[in-house]
């Protein structure tokens, strides 16, 4: 009897044992996984929706509510003009569409300078800046960098024709930088920004002020106008560049010298008879 309750004992004893090992494996297990959740939440990054689209869009499709949605990007990454709501691109009392002025693959952000205003369509008149004007520049193979203008690009604008030299010089062919940095938002009858393929355009229109509107007007009407591609992200302003033919070919002016004046001759005239006589005498000092 006394064998047999020892016997119970021990056995109590290591099930009590084993229980208290398994209980230990599982509260280590269970404070290993809270810590990896901790971990985990603390790298989550807050999110926040964004309008993208659903399918490929190209320019000039319209944009309405049933091709956009919305998905969760990273807050410390939205890009700049993104739309975190659908009633932000396409407000109440307005036309329910917008156009694209770009290409935008799936899934991707809709941004302000991607799409035209709520109703219009991706004309001219959607890429001006408040306050700009559109003017249109004929050009051919040389005037137009061999075709590889595009809208988007910026181009210093060069002005070729007579000019009269200050001291009564005879007139001289004269280019002068006349506009700089001007941004093109056509080439012919394309306003599309993926335009890629180099064509030889016969018209450019570039986004103006009205001041540099009637300034290019009058340089057309006087002369010609050449065009200067600039490099992109290239924000530097060129100014009071002026070249003729003296300072092409290297000859300096010489001014012209002014001819000394005759001295001059006072006479007193007098009649002998028929024979008129002329005596000099000092001219008067007044």
């Amino acid at each position: 009897m006394r064998a047999a309750f020892i016997l119970v004992l021990v056995v109590g004893v290591g099930l009590a044992g084993f229980a208290v090992y398994l209980a230990k494996g599982v509260f280590s297990d269970y404070q290993a996984a809270l810590a990896a959740e901790r971990a985990a939440r603390a790298d989550m990054v807050p999110t926040v929706p964004v309008v993208v689209v659903k399918e490929t869009v190209r320019y000039g499709d319209r944009i309405t509510p049933d091709n956009v949605r919305l998905v969760k990007w990273p807050e410390n990454a939205i890009p700049e003009g993104a739309f975190t709501k659908p009633e932000d691109l396409f407000p109440k009392g307005e036309k329910r569409f917008r156009t694209a002025l770009r290409t935008m693959e799936k899934d991707e952000a809709v941004l302000a300078v991607k799409v035209t205003a709520p109703g219009q369509d991706a004309g001219v008149g959607s890429r001006l800046g408040k306050g700009m004007r559109a003017f249109a520049i004929r050009v051919d193979v040389t005037s137009g960098v061999s075709g590889f203008l595009a809208p988007g690009d910026h181009v210093d604008i060069y002005w070729t024709g007579r000019m009269n030299r200050a001291g009564g010089g005879r007139a001289q062919e004269v280019t002068k930088l006349i506009e700089s940095n001007v941004q093109i938002i056509a080439v012919d009858q394309t306003a599309d920004l993926d335009r890629a393929a180099p064509t030889v355009a016969r018209t450019v229109t570039v986004e103006a002020t009205p001041e540099q509107v009637a300034a290019l007007t009058q340089a057309v009407a006087t002369g010609k106008l050449t065009l200067s591609l600039v490099g992109f992200g290239d924000e530097t302003v060129a100014r009071n560049i002026e070249v003729d033919q003296n300072k092409l070919l290297g000859i300096e002016d010489t001014p012209v010298a002014e001819a000394a004046p005759e001295p001059k001759v006072c006479t007193v005239r007098t009649r002998k008879g028929a024979e008129l006589i002329e005596t000099p005498i000092p001219c008067p000092t007044n």
